[in-house]
């Protein structure tokens, strides 16, 4: 008797297995942000500091980059798919934490500060790990879209996310959010175990960069500071972050403030940010961005901080709010999928891991020091000083932000927009970062080793 054996399914590749991975991490996500806007509402009610809640920003990017060039490296000496599954992982064990302290009562203001520097560790392995892997699962010419789809991975939850946590939360409470977000991470992870994520092929440059894993992680660095392109590219990105890091510190506060604490305004300009986002990632998956990428970084980022961002600041409702975070966001995955593609095709898969992880810890350097000066600058200078119609600052601005609370705030948020509209200009001003796609051959055209 014949005993009929069936064949495994094959795992899904290319752009079919990457949309798979890219749905999983939707849901998760969309769980993750219901969880993030029912605990920004819980911890500005339990300390009510701009300064309190900057510091979640700094337990999560503080660990993440004193690690980074080591994950880097792994994921290049890694299977690719592991390393997805470990920041996953990463992730559903800070959330596993929060929920058993919230459902047993002993959730306090600061333990959100450990969950923060968990998520950051996880994340480490994320971002290189699922960039390097767009590299090999999808073509050069569908990088642009690749990338506008992993935006709405980031910006698509948020349109649903405050609307359905604020009417789940009066039904099942933080801890039922929570419970959703831990389950949904299932889906996330099962969707990579029915993927094929090729592993790279190796590249001359490659094969000589090999070594220790202490001399790997360095490697990322060396690459980027011997392309003077790549080096102005991530230098600018690291200005940038800085003043953008201060204005979004205080994003949640200024609103919150100037508007009594109502969280359904703060819900509402959330979606409309998150709709906007959705609508940019849209756009850059159908259209991929503009033929000259770099015009889709600095021009893009340029009209987005003179129109968007300093709008923004100097609106008191949600009719300025609005309009001036849709523009802000619908162009931000035009700049980052525009910046993403740029790196993608210039670097070989192979180097990417440690490439990608060398180029987020110098954009991202500056990122434990913004919450804390904007935090500060917000808590101890500005609000204080736009309280006081006899001050200085108050005559000179009044007129523009008005007064009371989240008025100093919204002249921060002016200030950073200014700021980052110059840096875009320097930018252009720079021959190495306006001509990196010209002047830097695409990865395809450097040989592959024997």
């Amino acid at each position: 008797m014949e005993i009929a054996y069936k064949a495994s399914p094959k795992p899904l590749s290319g752009l079919t297995g990457f949309t798979v991975v890219w749905l999983g991490q939707i849901v998760s996500v969309l769980a993750s942000a219901m969880s993030h806007f029912a605990l920004t509402i819980w911890m500005f009610q339990q300390t009510g500091s701009a300064t309190a809640m900057g510091l979640m920003q700094v337990f999560f990017i503080t660990p993440f980059l004193l690690i980074s060039p080591l994950a880097g490296a792994l994921v290049d000496r890694c299977n690719r798919k592991l390393m997805m599954m470990i920041s996953d992982l990463g992730a559903v064990t800070a959330t596993l934490g929060i929920l058993a302290l919230h459902a047993t009562g002993r959730l306090e203001f600061w333990h959100l500060y450990i969950s923060a520097a968990i998520n950051g560790l996880g994340n480490t392995f994320q971002w290189p790990a699922y960039s390097a892997a767009i590299s090999t699962m999808v073509s050069k010419e569908q990088y642009g879209r690749a990338n506008g789809m992993m935006s709405l991975v980031e910006s698509g939850p948020g349109v649903f996310a405050p609307l359905l946590a604020g009417a789940l939360l009066p039904l099942i409470g933080l801890t039922g959010i929570l419970g959703l977000d831990v389950a949904t991470f299932a889906l996330a992870i099962g969707a990579l175990l029915f993927v094929h994520i090729p592993q790279p092929q190796a590249t001359s440059e490659g094969r000589v960069s090999r070594g220790s894993i202490w001399k790997e992680s360095a490697f990322g660095f060396r690459y980027i500071f011997a392309r003077p392109g790549l080096r102005g590219l991530v230098s600018l990105f690291l200005v940038a972050n800085l003043f953008s890091g201060m204005a979004w510190a205080i994003f949640a506060p200024m609103i919150l403030s100037r508007t009594g604490n109502d969280s359904v305004i703060f819900g509402s300009v959330q979606t409309a940010a998150a709709i906007g986002g959705v609508a940019g990632g849209i756009l850059m998956s159908t259209w991929g961005g503009p033929k000259r990428r770099i015009h889709g970084i600095l021009g893009a980022w340029l009209v987005s901080n003179l129109f968007g961002m300093v709008a923004f600041g100097l609106g008191r409702d949600l009719w300025v709010w609005v309009p001036a975070i849709l523009l802000v966001t619908v162009l931000g995955p035009v700049v980052v999928g525009s910046s993403q593609a740029i790196w993608q095709a210039k670097v070989a898969p192979d180097l990417q891991g440690r490439v990608f992880a060398a180029r987020r810890l110098i954009a991202w350097i500056t990122q434990p020091l913004a919450p804390i000066l904007s935090g500060t600058l917000a808590d101890f200078v500005l609000e204080p000083a736009m309280q006081s119609s006899s001050s200085g600052l108050a005559s000179l601005f009044g007129g523009l932000v008005g007064a009371g609370p989240g008025a100093g705030m919204s002249l921060q948020f002016i200030f950073a927009g200014l700021a980052l509209a110059l840096t875009c200009v320097v930018g252009y001003a720079i021959p190495a970062i306006r001509n990196v796609e010209m002047e830097l051959p695409d990865h395809d055209q450097i040989p592959k080793a024997l």
